[in-house]
């Protein structure tokens, strides 16, 4: 994946015209959509098979619109995964329900994921999912979490409020019944000439997934509300060779936080935090570029990034 452009409105995209492309060929978006903590970044990993969304246990971790894109011989399902629908309580939450709301409106297909044992209610979901006029699929994850009888019952109730096309129980981080989810999604794909180039992975840049690398090792290294004050920003990526000439990337970032106590925090005592979550990231972001990474984070105090457009226009959220 060497991708370069940067995002773009999906609704403009044109199929690419291929001389080969099998006259049978489907192609189209999927939306993934859910609640916080559904499982949507670990199922667009499983569909996959690789690891593009980051994964953590804390809800709202998934900040982005990432796409992922599964080519066949005969088709290209581009995925969606997106932000957990919440209710904005300032200018980042809004730019992430905008990813949302832009991701419905692209959709061919929705898969509208929730989790089977989940007790509040879906009240936001409905609505999003009443503006796709294509097929829907209901994909109920998490099914080892309860029994027959929940799992019956939580079925019963969502689909009496939306008319779903198919309705599928699947476990993503096990991966199963990931397989027939996907069967179900190309029984609904538009037949259509692939959107992306069919080598690509995801029209994401390479820095976008070091930067998340990086954000998703500090959701997992720090506890509380810390990592949802943290945001962080590639200075410079450079791909150059090391004395052996064996390729190496040397990168910079930036990590953004709120107040200077939380930049004390996330340092730590002789700078052992920050060291920890470098780390932990180099060693991620070394196995996806494929290659050795030199990598130096710095931490910056950026007073109420989360409420400031013109920190959040700089951060990608447009």
């Amino acid at each position: 994946m060497r991708a370069k452009e940067p995002f773009v409105r999906l609704h403009s995209i044109a199929p690419i015209p291929l001389e080969n492309t099998p006259s049978a060929h489907k192609a189209g978006f999927v939306s993934i959509i859910g609640k916080p903590n559904a499982g949507k970044s670990t199922l667009l990993n499983a569909l996959l098979e690789s690891k593009l969304s980051i994964v953590s246990p804390k809800a709202q971790t998934t900040r982005h619109r990432i796409l992922g894109f599964d080519n066949g011989d005969d088709y290209q399902i581009i995925y969606s995964d997106t932000p957990g629908i919440i209710l904005p309580k300032y200018r980042l939450h809004e730019h992430m329900m905008g990813f949302v709301n832009n991701a419905v409106r692209d959709s061919d297909v929705m898969v509208l994921l929730v989790a089977a044992n989940e007790t509040f209610p879906e009240d936001l979901l409905f609505p999003l999912a009443e503006k796709v006029k294509g097929p829907k699929i209901l994909a109920i994850n998490k099914s080892d979490k309860v029994g027959k009888e929940v799992m019956e019952a939580r079925r019963n109730e969502l689909a009496s409020r939306i008319a779903f096309s198919d309705v599928i129980e699947l476990c993503a981080l096990k991966g199963t019944n990931v397989p027939e989810l996907r069967q179900l999604i190309l029984k609904h794909l538009p037949e259509n000439p692939p959107f992306y180039d069919k080598e690509a992975l995801s029209d994401r840049p390479e820095r976008f997934f070091v930067s998340e690398i990086i954000r998703e090792k500090i959701f997992l290294l720090l506890s509380d509300e810390l990592p949802y004050s943290c945001e962080v920003e590639i200075l410079t990526f450079d791909e150059t060779t090391n004395k052996m000439g064996e390729p190496l990337a040397r990168i910079n970032a930036n990590i953004h936080v709120e107040r200077l106590t939380q930049k004390e925090i996330l340092i730590g005592k002789g700078a052992s935090m920050v060291k920890r979550i470098g780390t932990a990231a180099r060693l991620d972001i070394e196995k996806f570029l494929d290659m050795k990474v030199f990598l130096e984070l710095f931490v910056k105090v950026s007073p109420d990034w989360k409420a400031n457009n013109n920190y959040l226009r700089s951060f990608g959220y447009k």
